[in-house]
């Protein structure tokens, strides 16, 4: 049970961005707002945070305002627990409303502590199997992919693949599958099956290249979501976080996103045919992109052309056309995509700053 109420609470007049700063100091993925006497107030949760920056809301908002952005009514309480439940009832609760975090308060409604789902479940593995897109060319990259596959190329002391692979068993996953094709030996003699870092190895061969999705259709059917992670991407996303914005949301793709800001050096001129209707000096555009990783339900694994060249845009396209619920994930943790020189030298340099 997490029971540090400095890191886990806070104030309904500390800002959002106080409050993302205290989930990620407690790592539960909540924070919980309380009055003077710590009586709770309200649970912002890791897909709330989430939600707010999908919608633009500046981060200097009181968390005190999120109930009325959320729509809750005036006697709305989060979901908790008294302090001496028991934990098959607290597992089979957080099984029920798809949470893997209860408050816990004592019988004056004031907060004792927080049970997390792996306090119940020691050990317990995250119910995906991962695939790593780890067979391009890097031509953006050359020379230094000239003579190793970009998926193998220093950072710090070790591949960037095997940064990938440590965060996944970090996370619980203990199935990964690698689509390999440009010099796939490398890669495989490297890693072998996994045993030495933990994890169990598959690897899917692509004869030719099949796009950012084809190769999944190599892979056998199985019950359980599908995680696919392009292999030049360097972050700390949060899978588990990820996972339950999946579940939550009854998505059959979750896409994650990342904000990004384009800015115009000069002042934006807006016209009615001849007419000039209003000037913006040096805009700046934010729009979410495509950050390269994704969650797949086995439906939507199914929708992936056997053996032929498919991109996970295609995929995308695919199922909005049929008028299925495909989410968007926004990352605000670290994330860097290593497409080109320049990028990469920037993962050199923000490794020497800090600890990836």
């Amino acid at each position: 049970m997490f029971v540090d109420l400095h890191r886990l609470c806070i104030r309904s007049d500390s800002s959002l961005r106080q409050a993302i700063v205290s989930m990620d100091a407690n790592e539960c993925g909540i924070v919980l707002v309380v009055d003077e006497e710590n009586r709770l107030l309200d649970a912002i949760r890791d897909a709330d945070i989430r939600r707010v920056i999908l919608a633009g809301i500046d981060l200097e908002t009181p968390v005190g305002a999120l109930r009325d952005w959320r729509k809750c009514s005036s006697d709305f309480l989060p979901l908790t627990a008294p302090f001496n439940s028991e934990a098959a009832d607290l597992l089979s609760l957080m099984q029920e409303r798809i949470v893997r975090q209860i408050p816990l308060l004592d019988n004056d409604q004031r907060v004792v502590g927080l049970v997390m789902q792996h306090d119940l479940l020691p050990g317990d593995g995250l119910p995906l199997r991962a695939v790593v897109m780890a067979g391009g060319y890097g031509h953006r990259l050359r020379p230094l992919t000239d003579q190793m596959p970009k998926v193998m190329l220093p950072i710090g002391d070790r591949p960037l693949l095997e940064r990938i692979l440590q965060q996944l068993r970090e996370t619980g996953i203990r199935e990964v599958n690698l689509a390999i094709h440009y010099k796939a030996e490398m890669i495989s003699q490297y890693f072998g099956d996994g045993s030495k870092f933990g994890i169990v190895i598959r690897y899917v061969k692509e004869e030719e290249p099949l796009g950012t999705a084809g190769a999944l259709s190599l892979l056998d059917a199985a019950d359980e979501p599908l995680l696919v992670i392009n292999g030049d991407i360097l972050t700390r996303i949060d899978f588990r976080a990820m996972l339950d914005f999946h579940r939550e949301h009854k998505a059959e793709m979750t896409v994650a996103v990342r904000e990004h800001q384009v800015s115009v050096p000069y002042g934006v001129v807006d016209t009615d045919g001849v007419r000039i209707t209003g000037i913006v000096e040096k805009p700046v555009f934010r729009h979410f992109i495509n950050a390269g990783i994704y969650l797949l339900s086995p439906a939507a694994c199914r929708l992936v052309p056997r053996r032929q060249r498919f991109d996970m845009t295609d995929l995308i396209c695919r199922l909005v056309g049929e008028g299925r619920q495909v989410v968007s994930f926004p990352i605000r943790e670290y994330w860097l995509d290593i497409g080109g020189v320049e990028t990469y030298q920037k993962a050199l340099d923000d490794l020497a700053k800090t600890a990836l």
